[in-house]
C-alpha cells in the first residue's frame, strides 16, 4: 500500500483509538460511520495545517518564565477533543541559578534584600526548578456570533520542600468574546487590570515589592473595545475580584469578611506612532476593596480600605527598541505586592492601612529576532509614618538590573541578569546586594 493511500486509514485508525469510549446502543451504524468521517476529517486538517500561536494571554512573559523580552514560545502541541473543544498543551521545564553577595529574599525569587544582622557580605546560591510551567489553551465550538476561549496553567512555585514542590494555579480561565461589539467576558483566574506591564527581567519575581504591582486573582471581568479614527482603539475593563487579606487576631481572613469584592478598573489607548508595527499604549487603571478586622466575636471591627492608581506606558522606539514603565500609588497593597509586601500596621490602637507609592521603567533593545538586552529599575516607597510600632519594617526598596535573553534554537532559551537591591529597614540598617542570575529553558 502506498503512502497516499495508507495515510487515512493510518488517521482512521489514530481517530478510532482516540475517540471516546463506544458509542450508546442507541447510535446506529450509519451515525457511527458520519461521527468517525467527521473525526477522521478534523485529524487530516490537524497533520495538514500549520499551528497557530498560543493566545496573548498565555503566551504573555509572565513571572518565572519568559518575560516579555523573549521572543515567542513554540507552539504547543494541540488536539481536538470529543466535544468540539481545541485543546493546545504547551509549557517548559526550566532551571534558574543564582549567586547573591548578600540575603535576598525568598531566595529562589528576588524580592529584597535582608537584614544583614552582623553578617555582612553573607553570599548565597540558589538552584530551583519551581518555575517550570505547564498549561492548555482552549479554544472552541465558535457560534456564528461567539468565540468562546480559556487557560489553565500551572506552575511549582507554590511550597514545599525544594526536590518536591507544590504545583500552583496561575490561570483557570474562560471568555467568551463576541468580535461585531469587540466585547468580552473573562471569568476565573487570570492577571489583575491594575498596573497591567510586565518588566523585561528574567528573574522570576518581575519586580515585586520594588515598583511592579498587581498579580492574579479569582475574577469576574467585562472588556469593551472602541476603534478611535482608523488605527486607534480604546478599550474598557472591569472586573470584580477576590480580596485575599491578611489573618487578623480571630484566625479570619479580612477580605474575605468584607461586605464586598474588590472593585478593578482599566482605561487603555493604543496607537500606531512609528512603522514598526508595535503600537504605543498609555493605560490608567485602579481598584478599591476592603478589610474587615474584627477586634472581637460582637462583631466589632475596623475596616481598612485597599486601593491604588496607576499609570502605566509602552512606547516603542523604531523597530529594535521598547519603552515602557508604571507608577503606583495607594494604600494596603501587601495583596498586589505593593508597600514592600506591607499592607496592614497593626500593632497601634487600631489597624490602619500603610500608604505606599512607587513604579518602574525599563528599556528593551531587540539585537535580532532571537536576542534582547533589557535595562531597567524600580522602586518602591511607603510612608513611614504609617509604620510605627512594627517589628522592623521594610521603609523602601530600590532594584535596579540588566537583562540578556537568547533563543539559542526554537526550544532552547538562555537568560542571564544582573540586579542590584537597596532595602531600607526602620529599625536596622539598610541593606544591599547583588544577585548575579542565569536561566536554561526549554520549551514545548
Amino acid at each position: 500500500m502506498n503512502r497516499k493511500r495508507a495515510l487515512p486509514f493510518a488517521l482512521l485508525l489514530a481517530g478510532l483509538m482516540l475517540a471516546p469510549p463506544a458509542a450508546s446502543a442507541a447510535e446506529t451504524l450509519e451515525e457511527r460511520v458520519i461521527r468517525l468521517e467527521k473525526e477522521l476529517a478534523e485529524l487530516k486538517t490537524l497533520v495538514g495545517r500549520k499551528p497557530s500561536a498560543p493566545s496573548p494571554i498565555a503566551a504573555a512573559p509572565a513571572a518565572p518564565a519568559a518575560p516579555a523580552a523573549n521572543p515567542a514560545p513554540p507552539t504547543g502541541i494541540a488536539v481536538t477533543t470529543s466535544s468540539g473543544v481545541r485543546a493546545q498543551l504547551y509549557g517548559f521545564a526550566r532551571l534558574d541559578a543564582s549567586y547573591d553577595t548578600g540575603q535576598i529574599y525568598p531566595g529562589n525569587i528576588a524580592l529584597w534584600a535582608q537584614p544583614e544582622n552582623g553578617a555582612d557580605s553573607d553570599g548565597e546560591w540558589n538552584l530551583t526548578a519551581g518555575a517550570t510551567r505547564l498549561g492548555i489553551n482552549l479554544s472552541g465550538p465558535d457560534s456564528e456570533n461567539l468565540k468562546l476561549s480559556g487557560n489553565i496553567e500551572l506552575d511549582f512555585l507554590g511550597g514545599g520542600t525544594e526536590n518536591n514542590l507544590n504545583p500552583r494555579l496561575r490561570h483557570g480561565y474562560l471568555k467568551a468574546y463576541w468580535p461585531a461589539s469587540d466585547f468580552s467576558i473573562i471569568a476565573g483566574q487570570t492577571w489583575d487590570l491594575v498596573s497591567s506591564l510586565i518588566p523585561f527581567v528574567d528573574d522570576p519575581g518581575m519586580m515585586w515589592a520594588s515598583g511592579n504591582i498587581g498579580t492574579r486573582h479569582p475574577q469576574l471581568r467585562l472588556t469593551k473595545g472602541f476603534a478611535v479614527g482608523e488605527k486607534n482603539r480604546l478599550e474598557i475593563a472591569a472586573a470584580a475580584s477576590r480580596t485575599i487579606g491578611e489573618k487578623n487576631s480571630l484566625g479570619i481572613d479580612t477580605g474575605k469578611d468584607a461586605d464586598m469584592p474588590t472593585v478593578q478598573g482599566r482605561i487603555a489607548l493604543s496607537a500606531p506612532l512609528s512603522d514598526s508595527g508595535k503600537p504605543a499604549t498609555i493605560a490608567m487603571s485602579g481598584h478599591y476593596g476592603q478589610e474587615e478586622w474584627d477586634s472581637n466575636k460582637l462583631n466589632h471591627h475596623e475596616t481598612i480600605d485597599s486601593w491604588s492608581c496607576n499609570v502605566e506606558l509602552s512606547i516603542p522606539l523604531g523597530r529594535k527598541f521598547i519603552l515602557a514603565g508604571e507608577y503606583f500609588t495607594g494604600s494596603n497593597l501587601d495583596d498586589y505586592w505593593g508597600g514592600v509586601f506591607q499592607g496592614v500596621n497593626a500593632k497601634g490602637a487600631k489597624p490602619e492601612g500603610i500608604r505606599s507609592s512607587g513604579g518602574w521603567a525599563a528599556l528593551r533593545y531587540a539585537y535580532s529576532p532571537a536576542v534582547t538586552i533589557s535595562l531597567g529599575g524600580g522602586f518602591d516607597d511607603p510612608e513611614n509614618g504609617d509604620l510605627s510600632g512594627m517589628e522592623n519594617p521594610r521603609t523602601f526598596n530600590r532594584s535596579l538590573f540588566a537583562a540578556y535573553v537568547n533563543q539559542l534554537t526554537p526550544n532552547f532559551v538562555f537568560g542571564l541578569q544582573l540586579s542590584k537591591w537597596d532595602t531600607g529597614y526602620l529599625n536596622t540598617p539598610d541593606s544591599d546586594a547583588v544577585r548575579a542570575q542565569s536561566s536554561m529553558t526549554y520549551r514545548f
